[in-house]
């Protein structure tokens, strides 16, 4: 195999490892793989997924999340009340102890995506801030999948 050839191969390989798993770091803050399934054209609302590892010694909060490819994104949990599966809006944020990680997975904790500007669509990927009380605030990039990424699928919080 040429020099040329290996690296394109490569470069080529970098990108794919690059595409499948995508993480931020904010101060002792890890956040990985944030996404977002595709939605049919006419749904007004979706839905945003990642995890939040605290690599840190002291405790942080998720307290508010804003993207531009919505009107409103706001912290959500599913719960279970009475057997009965609710979603309610999450107030005072989300806890993220030291030494510990919360995952955002269909089921479970999620950032609800209100008024969308436009479809989400696999392939795409759109800006979300993340607002921490101590760390502060990040723009991460959001895939759209047409699926849940295997390990997600059945996580909870």
């Amino acid at each position: 195999m040429t020099l040329p050839r290996l690296l394109t191969l490569l470069s080529g390989l970098l990108l794919a490892a690059t595409v499948s798993a995508h993480s931020f770091t904010l101060g002792t803050l890890e956040l990985g793989h944030p996404w977002s399934r595709a939605m049919p054209e006419a749904s007004p609302t979706g839905a945003a997924y990642l995890s939040i590892k605290n690599k840190g010694k002291e405790a942080d909060t998720l307290l508010s999340v804003s993207t531009p490819r919505a009107d409103k994104a706001e912290l959500h949990v599913h719960l279970n009340d009475n057997g009965v599966m609710r979603m309610r809006e999450v107030s005072g944020g989300v806890a993220v102890a030291a030494g510990s990680e919360v995952k955002f997975a269909p089921g479970g904790y999620h950032i609800m995506l209100m008024g969308l500007k436009q479809p989400l669509k696999a392939g795409d990927h759109f800006p979300l801030t993340l607002k921490f009380a101590r760390s502060g605030s990040i723009t991460v990039d959001v895939q759209v999948e047409k699926d849940a990424p295997a390990a997600m699928e059945h996580s909870g919080h």
